[in-house]
């Protein structure tokens, strides 16, 4: 079994997830990359590789207990042990009116964004609280959203609020076994999802416009820096974001 520390990051085939993923495999840690997508799983635990460490990439639906069982059997199968979950897949539903989406549409938001993270972090606290040494760290993408809403986001503005409950419940109950859990709030990262705001959003006086983005490199970076912390200390809540987003300020 492997030495050295193990990650496992949720939504790690592309994006934030991936960029965190090979930022961890640069600063020395084994990584389990989960997603939908077999061919970019399979990708980026090939460039992982290249790192010097071991990486896999296990396709799972977050959303469905039984596939969140594979993946953190798989893991274990793999690695023997876990000493870090990031809970960073996410989708939205359609930037459409509130009272125009559909129970499926808000479903599928919720699966993913809130029951997702929840399941991770069952399966992590039963395999953190019994190794040894005891203990481990989560990370859970909180967002931006969780703090202030767009326009037509009622779904993933809800989840993101509700990440930020399951994040202080998970520190708080994660105590008594040495696990902590921190939330990083992203804005407007240059990925697939966020790339999108350089060519304008809409706004919430009603106007679409371009707002400023970052590397998501920045923020693999500051992944490293919550997960590079001994279990004595813990980034309880962190927001990085691009300098220039309308994000403080009126709106």
């Amino acid at each position: 079994m492997s030495q050295r520390k193990v990650a496992l990051i949720t939504g790690g085939s592309a994006g934030i997830g991936k960029a965190s993923g090979l930022a961890l495999a640069r600063a020395g840690w084994d990584v389990v990359f989960t997603g939908r997508r077999k061919e970019l799983l399979d990708q980026v635990a090939a460039d992982a590789r290249k790192h010097g460490g071991r990486a896999i990439g296990v396709v799972c639906d977050v959303g469905h207990p039984d596939s969140v069982k594979a993946l953190f059997d798989a893991t274990m199968a793999e690695f023997g042990h876990l000493h870090l979950l990031f809970n960073n897949a996410g989708i939205g539903a359609p930037g459409i009116n509130l009272e125009d989406l559909t129970y499926e549409q808000w479903k599928a938001v919720v699966d993913t964004n809130l029951t997702g993270p929840f399941l991770c972090t069952q399966h992590a606290f039963r395999i953190m609280k019994d190794q040894n040494p005891i203990g481990g760290r989560i990370i859970n993408n909180g967002s931006i959203s969780a703090h202030a809403p767009r326009p037509n986001t009622a779904p993933y503005t809800s989840t993101k609020h509700a990440i930020t409950g399951l994040t202080k419940s998970t520190a708080l109950d994660g105590r008594k076994y040495n696990i902590a859990c921190g939330q990083i709030d992203i804005g407007n990262a240059d990925t697939d999802m966020g790339g999108r705001m350089k060519a304008g959003v809409p706004q919430a006086n009603g106007q679409t416009m371009p707002e400023a983005v970052m590397d998501p490199e920045h923020v693999a970076d500051a992944v490293v820096q919550m997960a590079s912390l001994p279990l004595e200390s813990n980034i309880l809540f962190m927001t990085i974001m691009a300098t220039k987003m309308p994000f403080v300020g009126r709106g």
